[in-house]
């Protein structure tokens, strides 16, 4: 067993788990957060991504001890006082969620690609998601809402 401090979506945490337990597991089973899916649990599929200390991460490849002192955020941190993202609302609005099941590891690809680089290039957009798989949507609506995004993103900081 390992004690954890730790902090998801701005709260602290602190949590005794198996040393063995993946983040995906503490997220879903412990925390209640269940928009992190799993997909393969391997790191193939990028269904499980959330951003820890600033990087999108395959929550199923972080163990827990890897855990202590980071700042986690999940797909759960995106909407506010219900009202959706701008990065949300690009992907409905483009047509990008279709089963869904890809979704929130998408959206968490694209929120740390667009913190790090506000005006991302297409090739930039692209390596940024390669890592997370879609058998739905073909790639491009995902692709084109992140690039609305970063437009939207961009104007509001005008």
């Amino acid at each position: 067993m390992i004690a954890l401090k730790f902090t998801v979506n701005q709260q602290d945490i602190e949590i005794t788990v198996p040393d063995s337990m993946r983040l995906l597991d503490i997220l879903r089973e412990e925390l209640n957060l269940t928009g992190t899916k799993e997909g393969c649990g391997i790191g193939e599929c990028g269904a499980c991504t959330v951003i820890m200390d600033g990087a999108a991460v395959n929550s199923c490849l972080i163990l827990a001890e890897q855990c202590q002192g980071s700042r986690v955020e999940t797909v759960e941190n995106l909407e506010k006082d219900k009202i959706l993202s701008q990065l949300q609302e690009a992907f409905l609005e483009n047509g990008a969620v279709q089963c869904g099941f890809c979704t929130p590891g998408m959206l968490m690809s694209a929120k740390a690609l667009l913190a790090q680089n506000p005006h991302p290039s297409l090739e930039e957009i692209k390596t940024a998601l390669e890592g997370n798989l879609c058998r739905c949507t073909g790639y491009v609506p995902i692709i084109e809402s992140v690039q609305k995004a970063a437009e939207k993103l961009g104007k509001d900081a005008k």
